[in-house]
């Protein structure tokens, strides 16, 4: 088979029993990238000689009779507002041209540690906000990608590499994997350590990963776990096992809450019907259920909380350099400066009045299933889409997942949101696998 064509558990498995080596999965992935890369534009930053290196390093070690990881040999993309101390982190922005971190952020820490070849730095919006990068779709370049984790859903999407991480303050994992057709993994706030990630908002931001299978989008996360005392949000916990928990055998078939959101109207007439259909097919699993009337309060909320943070957080970026901002950016600053701290405030405290609101539907549901967008990507590359379906469940921290199960009139996919509880990522995950595998029944 052709090693762009293997998941990432599959060439992992490939490099540690000897069939295949680290360094012909990376030449199959750059010979991807050089067919497609001119048309997608995924990325940032792409060195071949050094991602070969890399794998030359891993086949030695494996060689050696060297413990491995789970991801040992594997190529990983990385989006471009991780630090990475032997690759530029630019973030999107002209102002942090030529940026040269000394040290990895801590994901990218435990990408080498997992045995990982860290292919490259791929596309992000500026400064991980929504004004788009150069990426197009690979399944319509015509049409958005998404964002602000466009080139690593893009370069998944298009076979450049298996996995690749990314990060959502808004809709920015969930919303490109749905656009491009793949699978996109938002788990519980503070789960991943994001030490070394360009901040946002430090009670939005999240760590998410890119993979074509559960399965892997599983392995890639579990890899990524770890406490870290550089992320205040971080807690020691006990690694949960969320691959094997996603591939074991159902002791039950999940119960499902369809729950349309106050965005619901914001759809389009076709996710409406797609939507239809699948409710129907999947029968006594589903209820209809209705988030409490305060959920309409979150889109307010997390507008007040991002557009503060973004006004400390890039303080500097908008005094030295505003001219080199886009107006969109530029605005959302602005309108931070001016927010109240009791508006801020109020918002935060908030986050945990939601959450313990919807915990009444998990009393006897497993997942809410919602839309992951509001229809198939859009034509243009002038924005990267609406983010309104995922701005609650980012908002509450809560885990959430994109399967890409429906499409839209002109063929293109239509992601599937799943959301649990914070903390329940494994049973999500499988929860996400029954789905997948009964409606491909």
């Amino acid at each position: 088979m052709d090693g762009v064509a293997l998941n990432a558990g599959a060439m992992a498995a490939a490099v540690r029993d000897g069939e295949r080596s680290s360094e012909e999965l990376v030449r199959a992935c750059l010979e991807r990238c050089n067919a497609v890369e001119d048309t997608v534009a995924a990325w940032a930053h792409l060195d071949p000689e050094f991602a070969l290196a890399q794998a030359t390093e891993r086949d030695q070690a494996r060689r050696s009779g060297a413990p491995l990881g789970p991801l040992h040999g594997v190529p990983v993309g990385v989006k471009d507002i991780f630090d990475t101390s032997d690759m530029p982190t630019e973030n999107g922005t002209p102002l942090h041209a030529g940026r040269r971190p000394t040290w990895d952020a801590t994901v990218v820490t435990l990408l080498r540690a997992a045995g990982a070849v860290i292919m490259g730095k791929t596309v992000t919006t500026e400064l991980a906000v929504f004004h788009p990068g150069k990426t197009r779709n690979p399944r319509d370049p015509e049409r958005t990608p998404g964002g602000s984790s466009s080139g690593s859903a893009a370069a998944v999407a298009a076979g450049m590499v298996p996995l690749a991480i990314g990060s959502q303050t808004n809709g920015s994992v969930i919303r490109p994997a749905a656009y491009c057709g793949v699978y996109g993994f938002k788990p519980t706030w503070g789960l991943i350590s994001r030490h070394g990630m360009l901040k946002q908002s430090r009670h939005l931001d999240h760590v998410g990963v890119m993979a074509r299978s559960i399965e892997d989008a599983a392995l890639l996360t579990e890899a990524l776990i770890a406490y870290d005392d550089k992320d205040p949000d971080c807690r020691p916990r006990a690694r949960p096992a969320l691959l094997a928990t996603a591939m074991e055998d159902f002791p039950l078939a999940p119960k499902f809450a369809w729950v349309r959101t106050p965005a619901w109207e914001q759809a389009e007439p076709d996710l409406h019907e797609a939507f239809a259909e699948l409710i129907e097919h999947l029968g006594d699993q589903v209820d209809e259920d209705e988030l409490p009337p305060l959920f309409a309060e979150a889109y307010d909320w997390h507008r007040t909380i991002l557009e503060a943070d973004l006004a400390r957080g890039f303080a500097k970026e908008h005094e030295r350099g505003a001219a080199q901002l886009s107006e969109t950016l530029r605005q959302m600053i602005e309108r931070g400066q001016r927010r109240l701290a009791v508006d801020y405030n109020r918002a935060v405290d908030g986050i945990g009045v939601l959450n313990a609101l919807v915990s009444g539907i998990f009393e006897w549901h497993d997942v809410i299933l919602t839309p992951a967008t509001t229809g198939q990507a859009p034509r243009g590359l002038e924005s990267t889409g609406s983010p309104v379906f995922c701005t609650p469940w980012t908002l509450c921290g809560m885990p959430a997942l994109t399967v890409p199960l429906l499409r839209g009139p002109d063929g293109l996919p239509i992601g599937v949101q799943l959301v649990a509880p914070r903390g329940d990522d494994a049973r999500l995950l499988r929860a996400a696998r029954w789905l997948v595998e009964r409606v491909g029944e």
